[in-house]
């Protein structure tokens, strides 16, 4: 299938920056992002059709507070994530 990206394809960093744009869920973006090949664009407007109303309703959020540790091990075999 010539053109198409695979779930593969699809990574961490493009679901966060969809995820940061919209305040949709992590495995909406995700779906979307498949849906629409990658296209970071068509995939909001894929989300907009969705979910008609609901984006527009948390786009006046912020979420600028709090504060996420982390830690990994020096092999990088254990590492933990906290939001306070």
């Amino acid at each position: 299938m010539e053109g198409i990206l695979s779930m593969a394809t699809i990574t961490a960093q493009m679901v966060k920056s969809l995820r940061e744009r919209t305040d949709l869920p992590m495995m909406e973006c995700k779906q979307a992002l498949t849906e629409c090949n990658g296209d970071a664009e068509a995939a909001i407007e894929w989300l907009r059709k969705k979910h008609k109303g609901k984006m527009a309703e948390r786009s006046g959020r912020a979420t600028g507070e709090g504060r996420i540790g982390i830690y990994l091990d020096d092999a990088g075999n254990i590492g933990g994530i906290a939001e306070l």
